[in-house]
């Protein structure tokens, strides 16, 4: 049976059209992850691994915090699994109640980063030997996140999300900016507004989504 209030509801065209706003908003917050999840885990991994590497191998060839030269490597390797193991368990239960071409598209998506990035280290592994130990870094850090950037905004593409484009042009800009510095401030470039810039973003997202 129908309540009188449901029936008068349904005669006023702008409580339905709001009804079905209301609605949508809730399916999208069901199925969407909170940016939160997704962005802050590689924002702490960017500040914490490019911080690292910055205080390490610092301009100049300087070192401005004494540590052994592998653990910015290790901190960049551990939170990167950690952040891509979270992300992905968060990604797969916001999509697990979706199926058709969306769920396609996040499929082909998460492969292609994993094929971009498994084909971008077996050139620089190939490479690197014929570039000056100083530039290794700098051409590992800055071909990686050049990466990055042009996967946000292909992303943004395929689901026509603004702000994922906004979060792909700032890293791919950072990034620049950082490479023409040079070894050293490419790392505080990307730590502080590479790993600034994905905290930003996360909290933005989740301030909309509310």
């Amino acid at each position: 049976m129908t309540s009188k209030d449901d029936e008068s509801t349904l005669d006023d065209p702008g409580a339905v059209l709001r009804l079905i706003e209301r609605e949508q908003g809730n399916t999208m917050r069901h199925v969407i992850p909170d940016p939160r999840l997704m962005y802050w885990p590689w924002g702490l991994t960017w500040l914490i691994s490019f911080g690292l590497s910055f205080l390490r191998f610092g301009p100049g060839g300087r070192t401005l915090v004494a540590m052994p030269t592998w653990v910015p490597l290790l901190a960049l390797t551990g939170l990167m699994i950690a952040a891509g193991i979270f992300t992905g368990i968060v990604g797969a239960r916001s999509g697990r109640d979706i199926s058709g071409p969306s769920s396609r598209q996040g499929l082909m998506y998460g492969i292609s980063w994993s094929a971009g990035f498994t084909s971008l280290a077996v050139i620089f592994g190939r490479v690197s030997e014929f570039v000056p130990q100083t530039s290794r870094g700098l051409l590992w850090g800055g071909g990686m996140v050049a990466l990055v950037g042009v996967l946000y905004m292909a992303g943004s593409a395929i689901w026509d999300e603004r702000d994922m484009f906004v979060l792909g042009a700032w890293i791919s800009v950072v990034n620049v900016i950082g490479v023409l510095w040079g070894p050293g401030w490419h790392a505080l470039v990307l730590a502080v507004a590479g790993g600034g810039g994905l905290l930003v973003a996360g909290l933005v997202g989740w301030l909309r989504r509310r």
